[in-house]
């Protein structure tokens, strides 16, 4: 894996959170100082400033992070919206360039350092007196990588390659296309990573089961 990498997905709900606390937690089983940064965060449970259960709270304990929650995330909002209007709707802005800053300080103190983004590549951040920020216009400024998470089932041929023309497009490069919910079984699952392999010239890295503990990666991301 490089130094840092960008998880995001072809959609909501597709599963970037649990593969992400999969790849840190086989990261750091096989001895690699992997940590993880969420940029923006809605639909979470808290008390008194503190994360008691979200996306962040899944990860670190998955992963078994010596973090808190609460330091590996920038802005979060109880609402289960896109992250402008969570942020519209708080009364808050979205400060990219103290995100920015926070992905510096996460890198220095970890040797590998995954950030899992909200939604798809086209998430918005920032909506407002003109400004059209979304999550594709961080992911080049932080120059980052990116892996794409999407599902396996139905659709997501289409979504899938939306999603990898869209990252060409925008100059933004792929490491690999992670499927999540993967039934071997299904010949439908087979061909649908068969055809996305071969229409968008980019390998899938692993596939997961669902409720899959652990999780196989292409062997390049140990070197």
């Amino acid at each position: 894996m490089s130094k840092n990498v960008f998880i995001t997905a072809t959609g909501t709900d597709v599963g970037k959170t649990y593969v992400s606390a999969l790849i840190i937690k086989k990261m750091r089983e096989c001895g690699f100082n992997c940590g993880y940064f969420k940029p923006v965060l809605s639909g979470v449970t808290e008390k008194n400033g503190e994360l008691i259960e979200s996306d962040c709270n899944y990860v670190v304990n998955t992963a078994r992070i010596p973090e808190k929650a609460n330091d590996c995330v920038q802005y979060w909002w109880k609402e289960a919206v896109s992250p402008h209007l969570a942020a519209l709707r708080a009364g808050e802005k979205i400060n990219i360039e103290s995100i920015k800053q926070t992905f510096i300080k996460k890198q220095k103190e970890y040797d590998y350092l995954l950030v899992e983004g909200a939604g798809g590549i086209t998430c918005p951040l920032k909506l407002e007196n003109g400004e059209k920020y979304l999550l594709k216009n961080l992911i080049r400024e932080m120059e980052s990588n990116i892996i794409i998470v999407a599902d396996s089932g139905l659709g997501t041929i289409n979504s899938t390659i939306l999603t990898v023309e869209y990252a060409h497009a925008h100059n933004i490069n792929i490491e690999g296309i992670i499927l999540n919910n993967f039934n071997p079984d299904s010949f439908m699952h087979q061909d649908n990573l068969k055809q996305i392999e071969y229409l968008t010239g980019l390998k899938v890295i692993a596939t997961v089961e669902k409720n899959q503990k652990d999780i196989i990666l292409l062997e390049k991301y140990f070197k």
